[in-house]
């Protein structure tokens, strides 16, 4: 019960031809330095032939706007359906990657596979982030990605929401009220 998880739409393929989206929602960060995340994929889907036989995936974040296409893309097998076509998808071009980017998605996360554990029902993707990819539309006056503006999807026990209200930063539990003198506490 470790919810809410981000639905993300990950990326694949190295030609149009084969071009694959999968949906995700056991995905994460994992390393900062240098920069690293996982995505956890059943064998049987067939996205994991494609990550497995290339070593490269991008991982594009979605949005309340992209609910309707993540679903789908989750639900439909790029086996019989061209997900791109079916759910009016754009692919274009990575910078790093062969694999295409989701061009409707905000952030985009090359990524290159570093490793592969198998678990039981999936097989976890460990993978380098070697390119990050921003919508300049989300991005604040002070050069910063609004997470807020773009409105992302999470997954939460088979349900899909968009997040609420910022309740606070990092360490704001912790930081010296203004006017507070130094030694009490």
């Amino acid at each position: 019960m470790i919810y809410p998880l981000p639905a993300v739409m990950v990326s694949c393929g190295e030609s149009p031809e084969e071009y694959n989206i999968i949906t995700i929602a056991w995905t994460g960060t994992i390393c900062s330095d240098p920069p690293m995340c996982y995505i956890s994929v059943r064998p049987g889907r067939h996205s994991h032939g494609i990550i497995s036989r290339t070593g490269e995936f991008v991982i594009n974040l979605t949005t309340e706007e992209l609910a309707r296409a993540t679903d789908w893309c989750g639900c439909r097998t790029g086996r019989k359906f061209n997900k791109w076509k079916e759910m009016n998808l754009t692919p274009a071009p990575a910078r790093i990657v062969k694999g295409p980017v989701i061009a409707e998605s905000p952030v985009n996360i090359e990524c290159r596979v570093k490793q592969v554990i198998p678990l039981g029902t999936h097989d976890m993707f460990i993978a380098e982030v070697v390119n990050i990819q921003a919508d300049e539309a989300f991005i604040d006056h002070k050069g910063a990605f609004s997470l807020a503006k773009a409105g992302p999807l999470v997954y939460y026990h088979g349900n899909y929401f968009g997040l609420g209200k910022k309740i606070g930063k990092f360490g704001w539990s912790v930081e010296r009220k203004p006017g507070r003198n130094k030694g009490k506490g």
